[in-house]
């Protein structure tokens, strides 16, 4: 099964906490649980609404985040993107890692808007 996921990340390509105000998303493609490729790449300028659309237009099957809105998430979920919310502030290595091996800790969603 394949899977383009995204993690909202900074320039050192650790997890950016505010989902809606990063820097850069790693684009992550998974085939059979392995990572065949990986993008960072530069969102829209913040608008309202703007991110789920521009990130169902880059394929993206799912979001792994520290904190979300809740419009946000079900915006996402509008354009087929699954969101697991309350990942741990690590590397998008790290944390794909965790992911893929079942052992990805993800704790509150701590964005309260």
């Amino acid at each position: 099964m394949e899977k383009r996921i995204a993690i909202p990340v900074n320039g050192d390509d650790v997890l950016d906490t505010h989902f809606g105000h990063c820097k850069f998303f790693m684009l992550i493609d998974v085939k059979d649980d392995k990572v065949i490729a990986k993008e960072k790449v530069v969102p829209p300028p913040h608008e309202p609404g703007l991110l789920p659309k521009w990130l169902s237009e880059k394929e993206v099957t799912e979001i792994i985040a520290g904190g979300i809105g809740q419009k946000a998430i079900q915006l996402l979920n509008q354009n087929n993107i699954n969101v697991l919310v309350g990942a741990p502030n690590l590397e998008s290595d790290e944390i794909i890692a965790g992911y893929l091996n079942n052992t990805l800790s993800l704790n509150v969603n701590n964005c309260s808007h």
